[in-house]
């Protein structure tokens, strides 16, 4: 108990130095998550990893009762092959703490031995990469596209900005919260979720999830968004164009493998 109060105070300190030391307050209506990504060989480790996924994490975060689990490819990014994994949850000392619930369950273990045990000769993964993220307080939930339950066909675009400081992160939060969530619902997007980063890698970052029905909608919704005279009045107010405060965005194109729950 006294790990989990200490870590989730690290955490809510680490947060808010990111805010630029602004107080924070309780918000028991976001969510928050973990973007897990495998870093792999392509040959034998795309199949375990793959396995792994569907016969034993994704059950045993259905079984703590965390989910919908999205496990996706990435089919467009700067490295492949690569999975990606996003586990939502409402508790955020919880959600640092999964592995350590994983460890305890005898049927996981069971399940997920081959990927747990690869030895160093014949690894499961090259890498895996951590993130912990907070939704943003207009939009506290992730929202699955309606073909995620019938298994349509269907691609995601996951996006990362980059802020050259804490001040023009904050400010990029807050141009979301300024219209911007209202130009991708006038433009037809389906918003998954938005994510503010408080523990991973190239901080300050923020990052959002969309989804289409393939890669035809995804640029013709995009060609709609940024030819809206909207958006062109957003991105020149001078809120947010003093100064480029994203200084890099990462974009991928992802599928869903066949367990994901998104």
């Amino acid at each position: 108990m006294q790990r989990r109060k200490f870590l989730a105070a690290s955490l809510a300190s680490s947060a808010a130095a990111m805010l630029g030391g602004t107080q924070m307050r309780a918000d028991h209506t976001r969510e928050f998550y973990q973007l897990r990504r495998y870093f792999l060989q392509s040959g034998p480790q795309q199949k375990l990893t793959e396995t792994y996924l569907s016969s034993a994490l994704i059950p045993a975060l259905t079984r703590m009762g965390v989910g919908p689990v999205g496990a996706f490819r990435v089919d467009i990014g700067p490295e492949t092959p690569t999975y990606d994994v996003l586990i939502p949850a409402s508790d955020l000392a919880a959600l640092a703490e999964v592995d350590l619930h994983l460890a305890q369950d005898a049927e996981f273990l069971k399940a997920a031995d081959p990927f747990w045990s690869a030895p160093a000769a014949a690894p499961a993964f090259q890498r895996v990469e951590y993130s912990l993220l907070s939704a943003f307080e207009g939009w506290p939930k992730l929202t699955p596209p309606p073909s995620s339950a019938t298994k349509a066909k269907r691609i995601f675009q996951l996006r990362t900005y980059e802020s050259p400081s804490y001040k023009d992160h904050v400010v990029k939060v807050q141009m979301f919260h300024s219209g911007e969530f209202e130009i991708f619902a006038k433009a037809g997007f389906h918003m998954v979720f938005f994510g503010d980063t408080l523990a991973g890698p190239r901080m300050p970052n923020l990052t959002y999830m969309l989804s289409f029905i393939d890669s035809g909608e995804l640029d013709a919704k995009w060609d709609i968004f940024r030819n809206d005279p909207a958006w062109k009045k957003l991105s020149a107010d001078p809120r947010f164009a003093y100064e480029a405060i994203v200084s890099n965005i990462t974009n991928l194109v992802l599928s869903p493998l066949e367990a994901s729950q998104i």
